[in-house]
């Protein structure tokens, strides 16, 4: 398979960048462009007793977006020298849905995505990103698990 094009999720942690290096180090092998790419999720939720009204959406999503694009910017540094890194923010309810979309419409040929190794109660209260992008995905996906 010939490599052309990666997307890289990021959650903007510190341990979403645990992939970075693997994935710069294969960009740099194969020639293959990285698109750096984070989901702000935009939380939906109707008032309570309001059952006619419409949605509301929770926070301010599109500040959200202009701050992930500045962190986004910063975290593309860290590809360090000789990968072409682009980098994309969506706006949406399913990150996961949203990631898979864009890496089906986009061209890309790898899904490369760092787990955080959740289990328990933090699993389920906050899922799991790289799970919904392995069931979603029609695509390869390169996991990178915790270190230990």
């Amino acid at each position: 398979m010939k490599l052309k094009h990666i997307l890289l999720p990021t959650d903007l942690s510190d341990e979403a960048q645990r992939a970075f290096g693997p994935v710069a180090e294969l960009a740099r092998d194969t020639g293959a462009k990285v698109t750096l790419i984070h989901v702000v999720r935009i939380l939906v939720t109707t008032p309570p007793g309001a059952m006619f009204a419409g949605p509301l959406t929770i926070g301010d999503p599109h500040q959200e977006k202009e701050d992930a694009n500045k962190a986004l910017a910063e975290q593309a540094k860290a590809m360090g020298e000789g990968v072409k890194v682009e980098t994309e923010v969506l706006l949406d309810e399913s990150v996961g849905r949203a990631i898979v979309e864009f890496a089906e419409q986009n061209g890309v040929d790898v899904i490369a995505v760092s787990t955080h190794g959740r289990s328990g109660l933090r699993r389920v209260i906050l899922g799991s990103v790289a799970e919904d992008i392995l069931h979603r995905s029609h695509l390869p996906v390169l996991a990178f698990p915790p270190a230990k």
